[in-house]
């Protein structure tokens, strides 16, 4: 459980800032409640198109990057969502600096323009694939798995990133990456949790772009069964009491059952993710001309935020204000 000492800590990040400001406020829906996540990948030159996200999407290099989300900013985007590709893979002793610098960069050109939230996770930069440190035998080695994630929290945060998004699903994660913040000195670093998070076949685009497949098995041992309701809201539960300000379901349309209760349960805000493979599926209704675009994806957008969403996770998010979604 939260200390009750730690209570208006959460509350204050998430007041501090007109960009989380607006993120949770209740009563509007607009531009300012869209995330736009990106892809910055180490040793890249120039860009490389992701398979089923259309043509406004991409792993980048540095360069890159910072023209997108110049772009982005021009057309109103105010919430980034980074995931980093390390160059080097490895099974043990991983270092995230791959994550670090293109923060540092962003934040040297763009400053408060922006909410730069940086996933924590580690399948993109380990060996084998999966989201955690494992043992000789393959099995999820717990402690170490919490020490390098808090690491990779601590450094993107040290590198000026605005929150940290927890997406691994290991047990106590929330909490370990709470108290390495606090300890070293990001109190007021937000923390939006992917709580409740399914093993679900929509990754694919995903995975592809952040070369993070398991080479081997999957992960249905530390992601939630599809199946199962009372685990998934326990998942969120716990996030909340390790100190999560913001939850969040993933796939967000195959979850839209659980958003209201989830935030009945906690008090939190809860925002749902627009996975790859949702959005793939309207790129390809679009490409075989059945279905426009744009429409489908307000609709999706409307029964998200219908279901109770707070904020959308989307990689169309850049067109929010093109579609009507004001500042």
């Amino acid at each position: 459980m939260t200390s009750a000492s730690a209570a208006p800590w959460s509350r204050l990040r998430l007041r501090q800032t007109a960009h989380v400001r607006d993120l949770c406020a209740e009563t509007v829906f607009t531009a300012a409640h869209f995330i736009q996540p990106f892809f910055v990948v180490e040793g890249l030159t120039g860009t490389e198109p992701i398979a089923g996200l259309g043509d406004d999407n991409a792993r980048l290099d540095e360069a890159a990057m910072l023209k997108v989300i110049e772009a982005d900013l021009k057309a109103g985007v105010r919430h980034f969502l980074m995931f980093a590709v390390p160059a080097e893979k490895r099974s043990h002793g991983l270092t995230f600096e791959h994550a670090a610098r293109p923060v540092r960069a962003i934040k040297k050109a763009f400053g408060d323009q922006l909410h730069l939230w940086v996933d924590i996770c580690l399948c993109a930069s380990t060996d084998h694939g999966h989201c955690a440190i494992v043992d000789r035998r393959g099995d999820i080695d717990l402690p170490p798995t919490l020490d390098a994630l808090t690491q990779y929290a601590v450094a993107v945060a040290d590198a000026g990133a605005d929150g940290v998004s927890p997406s691994d699903m290991m047990d106590g994660r929330v909490g370990a990456i709470r108290h390495g913040l606090d300890a070293a000195g990001h109190a007021r670093v937000p923390i939006m949790s992917y709580s409740t998070k399914f093993a679900s076949k929509f990754y694919g685009p995903f995975r592809n772009a952040a070369d993070s497949s398991p080479k081997s098995g999957d992960r249905r041992h530390y992601q939630i069964d599809v199946r199962a309701r009372t685990d998934a809201m326990a998942s969120s539960v716990r996030c909340a009491e390790e100190g999560a300000d913001l939850l969040m379901v993933k796939p967000g349309m195959t979850s839209i059952d659980l958003i209201e209760p989830i935030k009945a349960a906690t008090g939190k805000l809860v925002g749902a993710y627009q996975v790859s493979g949702e959005y793939a599926s309207l790129v390809l209704l679009a490409r075989e001309g059945l279905a426009d675009f744009d429409a489908a994806l307000l609709e999706t957008w409307h029964v998200f935020r219908r279901a109770g969403a707070a904020y959308i996770i989307t990689y169309g998010a850049r067109r929010a204000r093109s579609l009507g979604f004001g500042a």
